[in-house]
């Protein structure tokens, strides 16, 4: 009986682990990357990375993720590095800052010389000095997150830049140490031309900032590594790897990644209020003129090649946004304030309506906040969404939205609701509902809950669903999808 192919069984493991993220990585994809693998070698990891890459993504964006992975599964060294020594743990505060202190000098020197070699030694070594994690229950770990923030890394490119400018590694700057003449004029400190010295100053800055990102990834990519081989490769890829944006719930976003949510939200919502106004735009050509097109059709022999339609009132786009603004959902409310930012820019008729278990209109709030602005404080600080309790209950907003909102809702409208459909075993009142839905002329609702967690707990997504057209969407990928099937006619 032969042994098993090491390499095969990594490649194995690597398309396992890829799918647990939502990748689809079939056998096709792992036999093509074995054979890449064969022929390129071991020799050079870079280049395998890169061969097994091309044969088992379909999609840039996942490129990341799988990059993550594989130094999961193609670790570029097993166990302490050459040359590391273990040195023992911070006694205190001062001593960690101390030591913090020193790494950060070093970096500061390969920072401005761009010594890769030197920056992977220190971030090994700012792992093992700074990073170990001492709790019983995770002895033997490492935090990547505790190694940057004792590090702080982002503080050394200022002395990076002036250091890299006193060496002369760099084109940028106007004074002294910059290598130039200091005027600006004929020597090198003019790297954005003569009188713009402050382009090439930035572009240099950025390139250091640069450098210190790579450098906070080596540091992540080392804590990884030297986890795996304590906790298990299984363990760190399932746990320990950042999904990409655009498959990351709503629910478990936080304030970090408010920018990237922001740039993936605004092509779509525009994308969105495109279709919706033409879905109006499609309803208001009436129907047929009979007469006036066999009149038309005189011209071209009876043959009623364009169709003339009855006379109709055009009219402007008209939305309406119910949203749950209730603390359970603050990962989805932080989505749904970008999405009702963005169509703020798009439609002119558009009304927010924002409710926890009552409704209140919060139009002016968003219009008067700029794109990608967190306004969630100022809208609970400013709007009335509670009444007696804090927590959401949607039979009484969908009660109160008839009382008090109904005029909002006209014969041209397109309702969207937006929320996990979870009453906190209040009554639904999917009749308030129901009587919000008949006066739209489109309804849906989107829903920030996988579908299986439907009706589970206080959950009531299944009788609403019954009455509005009910959609999962959690993450980018699954509100791109629901953007691109939603019907124009």
């Amino acid at each position: 009986m032969s042994s098993p192919d090491p390499l095969g069984t990594r490649l194995v493991d690597l398309g396992r682990s890829l799918r647990l993220h939502g990748v689809k990585v079939g056998t096709s994809e792992i036999t093509d990357a074995a054979a890449a693998a064969r022929v390129l070698g071991l020799q050079d990891r870079e280049r395998l990375r890169a061969g097994t890459a091309a044969a088992m993504m379909r999609r840039s964006s996942d490129r990341a993720l799988f990059d993550q992975l594989f130094d999961i599964h193609f670790p570029a060294a097993v166990g302490q590095r050459t040359g590391e020594a273990e040195a023992p743990d911070p006694t205190d505060t001062a001593g960690a800052r101390e030591r913090a202190a020193a790494i950060r000098d070093e970096l500061v020197d390969a920072l401005a010389r761009a010594d890769d070699d030197a920056l992977d030694r220190l971030a090994a070594r700012s792992l093992a000095e700074l990073g170990r994690l001492t709790n019983e229950a995770s002895t033997g770990g490492w935090s990547a997150h505790q190694a940057i923030e004792r590090l702080a890394p982002q503080t050394a490119i200022a002395a990076a830049l002036q250091r890299a400018r006193d060496a002369g590694n760099v084109t940028g700057g106007s004074g002294e140490g910059s290598g130039g003449s200091g005027s600006g004029s004929g020597g090198a400190s003019g790297g954005g031309g003569e009188g713009d010295p402050s382009f090439s100053d930035r572009y240099d800055r950025d390139e250091i900032r640069g450098r210190v990102g790579h450098f906070r990834r080596r540091i992540e990519t080392e804590a990884a590594r030297r986890n795996a081989e304590v906790r298990g490769r299984d363990r760190i890829s399932r746990y320990g790897v950042r999904d990409p944006l655009e498959r990351k719930d709503f629910l478990l976003t936080g304030t970090t990644e408010a920018a990237e949510l922001q740039a993936a939200i605004g092509p779509l919502s525009r994308k969105l209020a495109a279709k919706l106004a033409a879905r109006q735009r499609r309803h208001a050509r009436g129907a047929i003129d009979i007469r006036r097109t066999l009149r038309a059709a005189m011209s071209t022999g009876g043959v009623p090649i364009r169709p003339a339609h009855r006379r109709r009132h055009r009219s402007r786009a008209d939305i309406v946004l119910l949203c749950d603004m209730s603390g359970s959902v603050a990962g989805f409310s932080r989505f749904t304030m970008m999405l009702l930012q963005s169509l703020a820019g798009v439609f002119r008729r558009v009304r927010f309506i924002g409710f926890v278990n009552t409704c209140d209109d919060i139009t002016e709030l968003v219009r008067e906040s700029r794109i990608g602005e967190d306004i969630r404080e100022r809208v609970s600080r400013e709007a009335t969404m509670t009444r007696w309790h804090g927590s959401s209950d949607y039979g009484a907003a969908f009660v109160d939205a008839v009382e008090h909102h109904i005029d909002a809702i006209g014969p041209r409208s397109t309702l969207l609701v937006l929320g996990d459909a979870r009453t906190n075993g209040t009554e639904p009142q999917v009749d308030a509902l129901r009587e919000l839905v008949t006066r739209a002329k489109h309804a849906v609702w989107l829903n920030p809950e996988p579908v299986g967690q439907w009706d589970t707990g206080d959950s009531v997504a299944g009788r609403y669903a019954q009455v509005v057209d009910m959609h999962e969407v959690r993450t980018i990928d699954q509100l791109r999808q629901f953007v691109s099937r939603l019907p124009v006619t």
